[in-house]
C-alpha cells in the first residue's frame, strides 16, 4: 500500500514540475515548438474557421491530446457531431482541462477552455451538449493532436 502512495506523490510532483516547465517557456520558445496556426490559436486565443480544422469531422478512435504539452484532453468516445464545424466533446478526461470566463466579445460572455497543464487556449464550452453532461466543449483542431488507438493484429 505504501508504494502506491509514494508513486502517487511522485506523479503529482512530476505533474507540478511539468506545469512549471511549460509556464516558464517564452513566447519565442512557443513559436519554435508550434506551427504559426497552432501558436495563434493556443497562445494568442485565436479561432480557426468552421469546417476547416483537421478534426472537425474525424471519427477515428483515440485520444485527443494538447498540441502544446501532449496532455490527454478528450477521448474520442465523448466526441459528437454538433453541426458547428469544430470538433465537439461532452466530457474531458479527468481534470486535464479547466475553464475561465472569457469577456473578449462584448455582451457575449463565454467560458474559455484551456489545458490545465500548459494553459493553452483550446476553445469554449457551452451548456447545449448531449447527455450525460449537457456540455459542448467546442475546440479548435489546431490545439489538438489525435493519438489513434492501436489496432490489434489478427
Amino acid at each position: 500500500m505504501g508504494s502506491s502512495n509514494s508513486s502517487q506523490k511522485s506523479d503529482n510532483n512530476l505533474q507540478e514540475a511539468e506545469k512549471s516547465d511549460f509556464a516558464s517557456l517564452s513566447e519565442n520558445e512557443w513559436k519554435k515548438r508550434l506551427t504559426q496556426e497552432q501558436y495563434y490559436i493556443t497562445r494568442q486565443k485565436g479561432t480557426e474557421r468552421a469546417f476547416t480544422g483537421e478534426y472537425w469531422n474525424t471519427k477515428t478512435p483515440g485520444v485527443y491530446n494538447c498540441v502544446c504539452c501532449d496532455t490527454p484532453l478528450f477521448d474520442s468516445s465523448t466526441k459528437f457531431e454538433s453541426g458547428t464545424g469544430w470538433p465537439s466533446y461532452y466530457k474531458p478526461i479527468g481534470n486535464n482541462v479547466k475553464t475561465k470566463l472569457d469577456l473578449s466579445i462584448i455582451f457575449m460572455p463565454r467560458q474559455e477552455v484551456v489545458c490545465a497543464v500548459c494553459n493553452a487556449h483550446l476553445g469554449h464550452v457551452f451548456d447545449d451538449g448531449p447527455r450525460p453532461t449537457g456540455k459542448r466543449y467546442c475546440l479548435n483542431s489546431a490545439a489538438l493532436r489525435l493519438e489513434p488507438l492501436e489496432r490489434t493484429r489478427d
